[in-house]
């Protein structure tokens, strides 16, 4: 005898089933989506830069969504007895990966991290080195810094536009010691058998720059005081500080400088021109609009600005740097 045909209620695959199956489906794709460590993360190549020194260079642009907020660059020092690392990069996503990347180099454990300085894309990744044990060293001058109502603000707009990568999970970690650098401006340590130096060049790029210098290797980590192939980022800088910092890289003599934004440099001299005759091109021509009371944006637009246009980071950064500088010109017009 034929069985009768099952009604629709019946049915092992409802419509009911196949909605769920649907909605499980685009959760899935849309937890996906929205987590670094399922989405597709960015894997980085270390370069050997020294004897025990190594780096991971960014874009040279801006950080976006696109470039998984990979714009800046991290080094690390390998040792007998443990790894040193310069900046963590601008995402907890690349902080992992930077440990992946070390991992892939050595066994060491990594000791310690130096924060070059307190701007998102060099520290957010401080998390991902905290949760395997590092200790994140810090400039005194960085205390309080997550708590600032322009770190909170940073953040939220980082989680906005660098969404996933940068999200709700993102939380910026103080430093386990934070460094007085005393009147010599300059720590000295050893791990390993190498020999390192922090130097501190606070007040210019940022108010907590510091800068590390492996002696053994002649590589100096400059962070963002030294920049190649792109503008620097001046808002909020003090760039008669930051010139005088330049002329700190300049004594430090280095074989290799690793800047915190594009590629190393064997000719240091040479490149430092870039930055140095960028700042004082802004300040000559702010200094000049602010002395006389010059409108910003005529000022602006009849400067000459044409060396420069066509690096990394002119169009969306130059304006907001020159505006930076005019202000920073029109106090120090008003102290004299």
């Amino acid at each position: 005898m034929t069985a009768a045909p099952r009604s629709a209620a019946q049915s092992p695959c409802t419509c009911g089933a196949w909605t769920a199956l649907w909605v499980a489906a685009v959760l899935w794709w849309l937890a996906a989506a929205a987590s670094p460590a399922l989405a597709q993360q960015a894997v980085l190549q270390p370069r050997q830069v020294g004897a025990h020194s190594w780096a991971v260079f960014g874009e040279a642009g801006m950080a976006t969504a696109a470039n998984q907020g990979f714009n800046s660059n991290a080094g690390f020092v390998v040792t007998r007895d443990g790894v040193v690392v310069f900046d963590t990069l601008g995402t907890p996503a690349l902080g992992e990966a930077l440990i992946a990347a070390i991992r892939r180099v050595t066994v060491q454990p990594i000791r310690r991290v130096v924060v070059s300085h307190y701007h998102a894309d060099h520290y957010y990744g401080a998390q991902a080195f905290k949760a395997v044990g590092a200790e994140i060293w810090a400039h005194e001058a960085a205390r309080g810094v997550i708590a600032s109502d322009e770190a909170k603000a940073r953040l939220a707009q980082r989680r906005q536009d660098l969404f996933p990568w940068v999200d709700d999970r993102t939380q910026p970690v103080d430093a386990d010691r934070w460094l007085t650098f005393g009147e010599r401006g300059e720590i000295a340590f050893e791990l390993g058998g190498v020999r390192l130096r922090l130097l501190d060049v606070s007040g210019a790029h940022s108010p907590q720059d510091i800068m590390m210098h492996v002696e053994d290797d002649g590589v100096l980590f400059a962070g963002d005081l030294y920049f190649t192939g792109r503008i620097p980022y001046v808002v909020g800088a003090n760039t008669r500080a930051w010139l005088a910092a330049l002329e700190r890289v300049a004594s430090v003599a280095p074989r290799v400088a690793v800047p915190g934004h594009g590629e190393a440099s064997q000719q240091v001299q040479r490149d430092l021109t870039l930055t140095r005759d960028y700042l004082r091109h802004l300040r000559e021509v702010m200094g000049r609009a602010a002395e006389e009371m010059a409108d910003f944006d005529e000022a602006f637009e009849r400067a000459d600005w044409s060396r420069w246009q066509a690096l990394p980071a002119f169009g969306p950064g130059h304006r907001l740097n020159a505006r930076s500088v005019y202000l920073e010109m029109e106090r120090e017009s008003l102290n004299r």
